[in-house]
């Protein structure tokens, strides 16, 4: 297969913006500071929520461990999709692996809140917060490699 574009000044990686140059795969800082707000308003939130909460100890342990499984296990599937999509070798076994801690912290999640003893608003604002942490660490993932890969490159 060939490229769908030949290299050319106009299309190269690297952009000119009066005197900067500028990589457009490398994230802005204002999406860096975005990805990285919203992380921490999420989980905060979702440990602030906790910690007001009128249940159990091993109630709020429970809820506690699913957040840090499921922020390791989404981080895990961005590491292993992105590894797959830049031609590194990646098992199927830890590829599987990630996609069923994943979905399990989800499922876990939504059958805890499901059967707590909570209002329909508590149990919304964990699912929302839980929600903003997973996305927002798969972002902060990615940026995190892409400066990185970037700052590699340009060494």
């Amino acid at each position: 297969m060939e490229p769908l574009q030949q290299r050319t000044d106009e299309n190269s990686t690297i952009v000119k913006h009066g005197e900067i140059l500028r990589n457009p795969f490398k994230p802005t800082a204002a999406f860096i500071g975005a990805s990285w707000f919203a992380l921490l308003a999420g989980v905060v939130g979702y440990c602030i929520g906790l910690w007001n909460a009128s249940m159990e100890l091993n109630e709020k342990g429970y809820y506690f461990t699913i957040l840090l499984f499921g922020l390791f296990a989404v981080i895990s599937v961005q590491k292993s999709v992105r590894d797959r999509s830049e031609g590194l070798a990646v098992t199927d076994l830890y590829y599987s692996l990630s996609w069923f801690a994943t979905i399990a912290a989800m499922i876990l999640l939504t059958i805890g809140l499901w059967n707590a003893d909570l209002a329909r608003s508590e149990k919304g604002f964990y699912a929302m917060a839980f929600c903003l942490s997973m996305f927002s660490a798969i972002a902060v993932q990615k940026n995190t490699r892409d400066a990185k890969l970037i700052g590699d490159k340009d060494m």
